[in-house]
């Protein structure tokens, strides 16, 4: 994420944009990655009538999810940087009778003044891969959890592990020309496949008995759920409102061409090849 005032309104921009393909994917997304929640949502509870930091919380899920566990005596706090994620994840909450348990921020995680020790755990589902700065933003994540405490997230491997995200980009090539792809080690989606630099990003903002092991997650789709995810959401999400409608149709014509082709009685058996990172205060 960009510094300063220009940086911080591109970024709004960015996620507000971004946020409302999310928001209106939400059902779809959740079901996917229900089992990834699930995992992070174990690890980092810290009991009964603990409180507990969700970043990059999206629309809610797992927010309200670790709040349920926490029972009526325990907090969860969802914090994101798109408007129209946390409406939806406030009104999520209200609908589900959760008000009094949670409490979205919209905010910089790298940034936000959290307090001291506020927290018993801060936990992510693919929220924390796009900071511009990730070892200042762990350690703001630090100061917020008291000494003990954890930290849970998951992250995805690389484009090497999950091939299937990659196919789609690659069909629109020709009709797009130069897609811009992040540096290596660029804020981005696969920003954290290297285990080796999470764990010094990890050390160097003061955490301490990192352990990261492969989560692997199946998470079969339709042909026409995978041809919504790959046009609206990640780089060609972005692109393609920009075209004129004779390059969307032909850009949906090849990624559809090259995506029938992993098509298995009626789905496609893609999986979610990620890490689950722990670590300690």
């Amino acid at each position: 994420m960009r510094k300063g005032a220009a940086g911080a309104a591109m970024t709004a921009a960015y996620w507000d944009e971004a946020g409302a393909a999310w928001a209106e994917l939400q059902a779809l997304l959740d079901r996917l990655y229900a089992p990834i929640g699930e995992a992070i949502e174990a690890a980092a509870f810290p009991g009964p009538g603990g409180r507990v930091l969700d970043v990059g919380c999206g629309a809610g899920a797992t927010t309200l999810a670790m709040a349920r566990r926490l029972s009526p005596a325990g907090r969860c706090v969802g914090v994101d940087v798109s408007s129209a994620l946390l409406d939806l994840a406030r009104a999520r909450a209200r609908a589900g009778g959760l008000e009094p348990q949670v409490d979205f921020v919209l905010a910089d995680a790298q940034t936000h003044d959290f307090g001291e020790a506020s927290f018993d755990a801060v936990m992510s589902r693919f929220g924390v891969m796009f900071f511009e700065d990730s070892v200042a933003a762990f350690a703001n994540l630090r100061r917020s959890v008291r000494t003990g405490g954890g930290l849970v997230f998951a992250c995805w491997r690389g484009p090497a592990d999950n091939p299937l995200s990659q196919i789609p980009v690659q069909a629109a090539y020709p009709y797009l020309g130069e897609i811009p792809r992040p540096a290596r080690d660029a804020p981005g989606r696969f920003a954290f496949a290297d285990a080796d630099r999470v764990r010094r990003i990890l050390k160097d903002s003061g955490w301490r008995d990192v352990e990261i092991t492969p989560l692997d997650i199946p998470t079969p789709v339709t042909f026409e759920e995978l041809m919504t995810l790959s046009l609206r959401l990640g780089p060609l999400g972005s692109l393609l409102p920009k075209q004129t409608d004779a390059v969307r149709r032909q850009v949906h014509d090849a990624v559809a061409a090259a995506l029938e082709r992993y098509v298995e009685n009626g789905s496609i058996p893609m999986r979610a090849a990620c890490w689950l990172v722990a670590a300690r205060a």
